[in-house]
């Protein structure tokens, strides 16, 4: 399945490149996100924990940087991970690009092709349930790192900031806030946009 989000942050371009470019300082602000092992440059190992109502996962695996352009501000990421459990896995390759937004703001533009594997797989039949917690997520990951942008009072800070460790995301209540979002829509497609 394949799904856009994107989100801005309050910062010129190239300064929002290399914030995001810092994985050691971003990977907390993804909900349930650890980062287990610095490869290299451009390999990481690390753990993603979800919580599908009374069902945890933990999906431990790599990410790589399969391209990076720096002059563009553009980016393509492909991970991987299995259950610990032994009850499926999940594949993703992620482009996004960095576009300026005005003088001191930059949209993030965040592409995804997600391929789910196994018994995890049924948890994602509804593609719109995927995308709806995929943009959750992204939301609450965007929030954390505007939180950081914000608490910098100058660039010599920058480094000594480190992000609030990231609880797991629970997929049940962003599941129903998922659902909660489709029965609003379609009540407004039903009797107008006046509702």
């Amino acid at each position: 399945m394949e799904f856009e989000n994107s989100f801005e942050v309050p910062l010129p371009v190239a300064e929002a490149w290399i914030v995001l470019m810092d994985i050691e300082r971003i990977v907390p602000c993804v909900p349930g996100a650890e980062l287990t092992e610095v490869v290299d440059k451009d390999n990481f190992k690390g753990k993603v924990s979800v919580r599908l109502g009374p069902v945890a996962l933990t999906f431990a695996g790599r990410a790589e940087f399969e391209e990076r352009d720096d002059q563009t501000f553009s980016a393509r990421v492909k991970a991987q991970g299995s259950d610990s459990k032994g009850r499926g896995g999940a594949n993703a390759d992620v482009t996004f690009r960095l576009i300026s937004a005005g003088d001191a703001a930059t949209s993030v533009e965040i592409h995804t092709n997600l391929q789910l594997s196994g018994s995890v797989a049924q948890y994602g039949r509804g593609v719109g349930m995927i995308t709806q917690v995929a943009s959750q997520i992204i939301d609450k990951f965007a929030d954390c790192l505007r939180d950081q942008v914000a608490n910098v009072g100058s660039s010599d800070e920058t480094a000594a900031v480190q992000p609030p460790q990231s609880a797991p995301i629970s997929v049940a209540s962003v599941g129903l806030r998922a659902l909660w979002n489709s029965i609003v829509r379609s009540i407004k497609r039903m009797f107008g946009a006046s509702v």
